[in-house]
């Protein structure tokens, strides 16, 4: 017996999965169903999950003290090349 899971998704996420899919010679249930099976089998999400450390509140309140330090002196937001 089957059974239907549903999900929503952004629109643009949904379509570049869609063709990733394809590219590869499946379709997205497919994809979905080896997600489902490998995460029962292995007791665990079969990918690494970790925060984003820019999200920290330490470098939250960073950005907030920097930009609130930049208002209160007049400063001007830039762009930096990390290239150069």
């Amino acid at each position: 017996m089957t059974t239907t899971i549903t999900t929503r998704l952004d629109s643009e996420d949904k379509a570049a999965f869609e063709r990733f899919c394809q590219a590869v010679g499946m379709t997205p249930s497919t994809a979905i169903n080896m997600f489902v099976k490998a995460t029962l089998r292995g007791g665990q999400l079969p990918f690494a999950v970790k925060a984003d450390p820019f999200y920290s509140d330490a470098n939250m309140a960073r950005l907030e003290k920097n930009a609130a330090e930049m208002e209160a002196t007049g400063g001007t937001p830039h762009e930096v090349n990390l290239d150069d």
